[in-house]
């Protein structure tokens, strides 16, 4: 057990250190995300199994708060209601199952993020295509990032920005999607509760630490 984890130890760290160059992109989901918050727009999100939590996680950290007290942040994880879900998987097909919640719910002005650790999920990649269609802005957490031999994932031909993580054990592609999706949460929380993104303490530039 203490081997198997050092090993995995080891695997993340690597994994971490390879995220590094996805910073500069994360910056840039961080800012189109805030303006989609700006302008009173809402967030999707999606994926599959361990993405799927994924997804809700991202969710979760809008609608509630990451680390501030601010105000709650519009976001919807399209893999939470089971009669839907089950629905549009019975009547059409499992393919469908995000396309069909984007096209009745995403509008222009809005952001569609997709989970996947493959980059190849038929529904994320039907998901993200409607959302690019529906004038929303395409985001991409994916793995693979660190091959340059592989062929092209055909998720990311319809997002905005992709953050391909340097890994292929989805253990390690998760974990890092979880690391890139607290990031996001703390520049945007940042942003929605007026403090400066860089304190970790959650101070405003102009007012000192709260006390409660």
């Amino acid at each position: 057990m203490h081997d198997a984890l050092d090993r995995q130890l080891a695997d993340h760290l690597h994994a971490a250190e390879g995220t590094r160059h996805l910073l500069p992109v994360l910056d840039r989901v961080a800012r189109d995300l805030i303006d989609v918050y700006a302008g009173d727009g809402r967030l999707y999100t999606f994926g599959n199994g361990g993405s799927a939590a994924d997804a809700q996680h991202l969710a979760g950290e809008m609608i509630g708060r990451y680390l501030r007290e601010r105000r709650p942040l519009a976001a919807v994880a399209l893999t939470t209601d089971p009669s839907v879900v089950s629905c549009i998987a019975n009547d059409y097909s499992f393919e469908d199952l995000f396309a069909r919640q984007v096209e009745a719910l995403a509008r222009p002005g809005d952001m569609v993020v997709g989970f996947t650790t493959s980059g190849r999920s038929p529904n994320v990649v039907r998901g993200l295509a409607a959302a690019r269609k529906a004038g929303a802005r395409t985001v991409l957490f994916t793995g693979g990032g660190h091959d340059p031999d592989s062929m092209p994932l055909p998720a990311a031909e319809h997002a905005d920005h992709v953050l391909p993580v340097p890994a292929t054990a989805t253990a390690r592609i998760q974990e890092m999607h979880l690391l890139l999706l607290h990031l996001l949460s703390e520049r945007v929380d940042a942003w929605a509760a007026g403090c400066d993104p860089d304190d970790p303490h959650g101070r405003t530039p102009d007012r000192p630490e709260s006390r409660t």
